[in-house]
């Protein structure tokens, strides 16, 4: 299983060259995808729908570098920098394991989170990748949270694709990985484009979005991020193909 989908190339050389002329000019190249970052295991969906705003406040900041992917794509998923979300066929096997009780829903403290850069020049989409770290198992309400901004407060909300929600609920063991797939920009050269080296993760409680949220670190030279085009997938043990094509 897979945790990334392959992107086709969707500019021509031109465009390529404009979009890495941008990200250079703000500090960072949209080229992680030569250097060859480890490889996360991918597990199978879930979540429920509905919409959120980002939660308040900054929690610790997580290093990307962890890719995802689906049951039936082709292709693997392309660098990130930083911690990778693999956690080995065992953990894989755990995330699917429901435990017995009810689990409550994870928290900004529960799990660490990571980026990486799917397939496809130039860069459209990323793969979040969310671990349980907390000891005990958890459940991932809904999607992630995402702020793009200097501030989660302040930032625009994405949207979630309402195609991408699994229907159940995702409950991660102790140990065990899910992820979200993310579009950041459609790849056009006149895309309203800024470039993003970090950006807020929050997460979704019983009652509405939770207090609190991650920073977490772009992959390796940033991405470029068009806000009217972003979108977030539920999060899910594995992406699947149609489901998280968007």
């Amino acid at each position: 299983m897979r945790t990334s989908i392959r992107r086709p190339v969707v500019l021509a050389a031109t465009a390529v060259a404009a979009l890495s002329l941008s990200l250079t000019a703000c500090g960072g190249e949209d080229g992680a995808k030569s250097d060859g970052a480890a490889k996360p295991p991918s597990a199978s969906k879930a979540a429920d729908g509905g919409a959120g705003t980002s939660g308040s406040g900054t929690g610790g900041s997580d290093t990307a570098g962890s890719t995802a992917g689906g049951t039936e794509k082709a292709g693997s998923g392309t660098a990130g920098s930083g911690e990778s979300g693999s956690g080995g066929v065992a953990a894989q096997a755990g995330s699917k394991k429901k435990p017995g009780a009810k689990a409550p829903a994870c928290t900004a403290d529960d799990v660490t989170v990571s980026a990486a850069k799917q397939e496809g020049v130039p860069t459209t989409h990323i793969t979040l990748t969310a671990k349980n770290v907390s000891g005990r198992a958890c459940t991932l309400l809904k999607y992630p949270l995402l702020a793009f901004g200097d501030l989660p407060q302040t930032s625009k909300d994405v949207p979630p694709v309402a195609k991408s929600n699994p229907g159940v609920p995702i409950v991660l063991e102790a140990g065990a990985p899910a992820y979200a797939a993310v579009r950041v920009n459609n790849g056009g050269v006149d895309d309203k484009n800024h470039a993003v080296t970090s950006f807020y993760v929050n997460f979704f409680a019983t009652d509405g979005p939770a207090e609190g949220s991650k920073t977490v670190t772009a992959p390796k030279g940033g991405i470029a991020v068009d806000d009217a085009a972003a979108k977030t997938g539920y999060w899910t043990y594995e992406l699947r193909n149609g489901a998280d094509d968007f």
